[in-house]
């Protein structure tokens, strides 16, 4: 039996036999709190005499009508579909069903605010989720018009993918909204918010005359909260960016942008109806590279309004080229129109990071790659389909050149408005515009899998002036192309301040194992010899000895971002290749990152000096360097400038990595008052930081939790309370955490999340030893019994990782191997953390040496 999948086989079939037309949805969200009604009529076209079958995850079928021919749904209803026999040219089909409201932020997902108790709906259906809502043909290709028609209490919000109508009512507590039916668009990107929502209103003109409405929204209880003129500026500065540079107008009536509990990603480009995580409403402060990152989000969901929306993929073996785009687009966007002009900074540091990092594990893949069916699809949601996509559309836009890229794009657009693409409709348009072929590009870095590492050789005379200079490519034995790179050469010089700046730049194409740089001779090797300066290719860099030795000591000295950026990306690679010992990484980031002036770069450099200090060094020496980094951190903290981006970043680092008493106490003094740094604010974000703390060294527990969360009752209380009693250093803190939501299902996606975050948190691995042999004989039924999303985290969330020894490898191994039947998907998650667990084990190792 298909279960809930479906194959690609199966949907080209089926868009071989039938066209859809309409769909006419009618939902009652009044029957109960854990179903709706769900009556769709839905027109569409086939070959007479076919048999095909329709989509729908639903609790009941109440009844089916084809064609005025009423279906036994108990004999055409099985699994998630619904067999259709003895089609006509022309069909109707009536489906009446109750479908389930869901708490994992698949479908429907429906929200109970503890804060007022309020009802708050969101629909969320990529990738094939649609069917939980409504009845559909759930394939990307079969697109048609869509009218709903909404009944709901009388005092919400009821937002979908057209303006929304004025309500009737039906009684005096209900109403019903008849929505003017959409262009044609896919059944993913429909949509449906409903509750008390609160709405902010402004305006914009198309660059056709149209005035476009825009909205945003936000439940009640976070309104306080809802920064809508930053999100409005935003907005407009996107809309000018991509009408100008794309040449085509907005193509929705309206824009409304909709903050959502409980959500499992950033957001969702639903047409002209875009969720949001409420990670973006900040009730606390957030570091600047969060703030940073909501605008390359909002840029990211309005860029899907042409490139996925307006023209869509034809299957999900383009869900890259729809991603990448909208990340590439995105950035570049971010750093052309907003305030944020550093963003390829911030790129370098979190998606080319995310990216190398995914390219390196067993589960990498082509960026285009085999999508077979909806299991494979939903696990590539990945680095590379977003990261390593962006990266190598940057590579590829400055190959082709601004103005033929965006000429191409324009021209793609218009082509194929409201239609469904392959990739090489893209690049036949890009081709057209630049007069390059591109076929031998997209074989090289689309269908081939791996990156790259390039390293500098060269050879000075006793002036230090180059005689030779090459750069050698080499590939993984598993992934073995080489592949052109355009990129830059800086050579880099201390002045008399002792700061590194670009004396010498050559731009040029690398290929092969080896590329001679005959430009470079004679021109005097400098102090630190930079590689792909500017980072415009996809690839691992590696420094040469002195260029190592120069970074080591002034690395905070490169006075340009990207480039400082570049150098210490680098460094990091090493660390993970077990090239460079994790003990002196842990030393550079230390001395290095005071001066930091990019927040995400700042970020990525503590979450790393967090992976190597408590992964990758030895087991002899850590408890003591995990000791030295709490206390280098606590004075980062005091001596950065009062009320900084970094001053707040060392504090949540610290807190951390507080482990001894002393500086337990610091955290408590903080978190009591006791202690203040100036400009430094413990809101109840950062109180609840230093909580976990707390918690985790032993120092607070259920009484302080219970009383934090008196004090905030609201639904990221609950988030908070549950990681925070999940650290608590007992057996049964650890035991009450994993049965929670391990061995008891229901608990809402976010409480999944916080619960496996802090079960992790201890200071003694013996605590959470005991459970790698129930996680691993309990894997099968987690993935059998859970939701896809729910049993990713659970899945994710719960290997071993914090405990880097053999025992967990050997465990994840032999589960591999006694489970070769397993789901790919399921698979592809072990596999992937036995490669992180086997990493780990050998940079450990490195670190000994």
């Amino acid at each position: 039996m298909p279960g809930e999948n479906l194959t690609r086989v199966e949907a080209q079939e089926r868009s071989g036999i039938i066209n859809v037309d309409h769909y006419d949805i009618a939902l009652d969200l009044t029957v109960s709190p854990e179903v709706f009604r769900s009556a769709t009529k839905v027109t569409f076209s086939a070959i007479p005499g076919a048999s095909t079958f329709i989509d729908a995850i639903a609790s009941e079928v109440h009844s089916v009508v084809l064609n005025g021919r009423t279906l036994d749904p108990a004999e055409v209803f099985a699994d998630s579909r619904i067999q259709l026999d003895e089609l006509q040219a022309e069909n109707t089909l009536e489906i009446d069903a109750n479908m389930h409201f869901m708490n994992t932020g698949e479908g429907l997902h429906r929200f109970v605010d503890p804060a007022d108790g309020e009802v708050y709906l969101y629909s969320q259906f990529e990738v094939p989720d649609a069917r939980r809502m409504y009845p559909c043909f759930e394939q990307p290709d079969l697109k048609a018009t869509f009218a709903f028609t909404v009944t709901a209490p009388s005092h919400w919000q009821v937002v979908s993918n057209e303006p929304t109508p004025q309500p009737q009512p039906v009684d005096d507590k209900t109403s019903t909204w008849a929505f003017p039916a959409t262009p044609r668009i896919s059944t993913y990107i429909t949509a449906l918010v409903a509750g008390p929502y609160v709405e902010y209103r402004d305006e914009l003109t198309s660059i056709d005359g149209r005035t476009i409405p825009l909205g945003v929204f936000v439940r009640s209880s976070l309104a306080e909260f809802m920064d809508a003129d930053n999100v409005f500026t935003t907005t407009k500065q996107g809309f000018e960016y991509y009408e100008s540079h794309f040449g085509v107008p907005y193509p929705f009536e309206k824009y409304d942008q909709l903050f959502v509990p409980e959500y499992n990603m950033g957001a969702m480009e639903n047409a002209g109806c875009v969720t949001f995580t409420e990670n973006y409403v900040f009730r606390s402060r957030v570091p600047d590279a969060v703030r940073e990152r909501r605008v390359v989000t909002i840029l990211h969901e309005l860029g899907h309004m042409w490139f996925g929306d307006l023209v869509t993929m034809k299957w999900w073996n383009d869900l890259w080229l729809n991603e990448s785009f909208a990340e590439f687009i995105s950035t570049i966007a971010t750093a052309e129109a907003t305030e944020w002009q550093n963003n390829w900074v911030t790129f370098l540091a979190s998606e080319k990071t995310w990216a190398y990092r995914q390219d390196q594990l067993p589960s990498t893949h082509p960026i285009v790659a085999e999508i077979r069916d909806l299991d494979d699809v939903l696990v590539n949601f990945d680095g590379i389909t977003y990261a390593k996509g962006g990266s190598v559309l940057k590579q590829l836009f400055f190959w082709v050149g601004r103005e033929a890229f965006f000429k191409g794009v324009g021209e793609y657009f218009k082509k194929h408005a409201w239609g469904n693409t392959e990739l090489r409709d893209l690049l036949v348009e890009l081709e057209a515009a630049s007069g390059r072929d591109l076929g031998e590009w997209s074989q090289q870095w689309l269908e081939t899998a791996g990156v790259n590492t390039l390293r500098p050789e060269f050879e000075v005379d006793a002036e230090g002036r180059f005689t030779a200079f090459a750069i050698t490519q080499d590939a993984p034995e598993k992934y073995p192309t080489l592949r052109p790179h355009r990129l830059a050469v800086g050579i880099y010089s201390l002045d008399a301040d002792e700061n590194l700046t670009r004396a010498h730049k050559v731009e040029l194409d690398v290929d092969g194992a080896r590329t001679e740089v005959p430009e470079l001779i004679g021109q005097h090797r400098g102090d630190l010899v930079l590689i792909n300066d500017e980072d415009l290719a996809y690839a691992k860099i590696r420094l040469d000895e002195q260029s190592l030795a120069t970074a080591t000591r002034h690395a905070s000295r490169i006075a340009d971002p990207l480039a400082r950026g570049l150098v210490l990306a680098s460094l990091w690679d090493a660390t993970r290749d077990g090239e460079y010992r994790a003990r002196d990484y842990v030393r550079l980031i230390l001395e290095h990152i005071a001066p930091e002036t990019e927040s995400t770069t700042r970020r990525q450099l503590l979450g790393q000096l967090t992976t190597a200090a408590t992964r990758y060094v030895s087991d002899e020496d850590r408890d003591e360097v995990l000791e030295v980094v709490g206390d280098e951190l606590l004075v980062l903290a005091t001596e950065a400038e009062n009320g900084s981006d970094a001053q707040f970043a060392f504090v949540r680092s610290f807190a951390q990595f507080a482990r001894t008493d002393a500086q337990l106490q610091v955290v408590a003094d903080l978190f009591t008052g006791a202690r203040t740094l100036p400009g430094l604010n413990i809101d109840t974000d950062l109180g609840w930081e230093l909580l976990f703390s707390l918690v985790a060294g032993g120092r607070a527990g259920e009484a302080e939790i219970a009383a934090r969360l008196e004090e905030d009752r609201t639904s990221d209380g609950e988030r908070s309370a549950a990681h925070a009693r999940a650290a608590i250093p007992t057996v049964e803190g650890k035991r009450a955490a994993w049965d929670s939501v391990w061995t008891t299902s229901g608990a809402a996606n976010e409480i999944v999340r916080a619960t496996f975050a802090g079960f992790w948190t201890t200071h003694d691995d013996d605590l959470v030893r005991p459970y790698i042999a129930p996680y691993f004989e309990g894997l099968r039924e987690i993935w059998d019994s859970r939701s896809f999303h729910i049993a990713e985290y659970l899945v994710e969330g719960f290997f071993p990782r914090s405990i880097v020894t053999q025992e967990v490898a050997d465990a994840a191994s032999a589960w591999l191997e006694q489970n070769q039947d397993a789901p790919d998907a399921l698979r592809r998650l072990i596999a992937e953390g036995l490669d992180d667990t086997a990493r780990a084990l050998a940079v450990k190792q490195r670190d000994a040496d």
